[in-house]
Formats: structure tokens, sequence, C-alpha cells
């Protein structure tokens, strides 16, 4: 247990103490729906950036392995969703 991390040894005594509510998970169909949903592009946005931003961009994508417009449209998408996380490279 000396292992464990505050955080962790906080949830595991909420556990222990049976303060901790199982929740319903969502149907398989729920989460395929929802996925379709969040990469469905149904709209079209045009955007100015800078050369250099734009080369930053096409430079990490290609590290990444995915078309810079991806990269971009999920960049964007964690934003907005509160899921964009700073300080990752």
């Amino acid at each position: 247990m000396s292992n464990l991390s505050r955080e962790e040894r906080e949830l595991l005594a909420a556990f222990e103490n049976g303060e901790l509510k199982s929740v319903d998970s969502p149907s398989k169909d729920e989460m395929v729906e929802a996925a379709r949903n969040t990469f469905k592009k149904d709209k079209r946005v045009n955007i100015r950036l800078s050369g250099f931003d734009l080369e930053l961009i096409q430079e990490r994508a290609s590290i990444e392995g995915i078309p810079y417009q991806t990269l971009m449209s999920s960049i964007l998408h964690k934003y907005v969703s509160g899921r964009l996380v700073e300080g990752g490279v």
C-alpha cells in the first residue's frame, strides 16, 4: 500500500468504506453512436495560420502518422470538450 499515490489511497479508502457507487455503463449501441457523432465531419471551416505554425502542425502530424487536418480537428475537439491537457509534447 505504500507504493500508492495519495489519490490512490483515498480512492481505496472510499471503496473499502462503501462510499463509491456503481453507475450504469452505456450500451454498446450508445457508445458506437457517440463515436460516430464525435468523428462525423459535416462542416467545412477556413482558417488562416502563420506558415510557421502550419509547418509545425504538419511536422507533428507526420510524426503521429496522420493527416494534418485530422490532427487539427482532434486538437479542436479536445479543446472544446475540455480534454486538451497542457504540457504534453
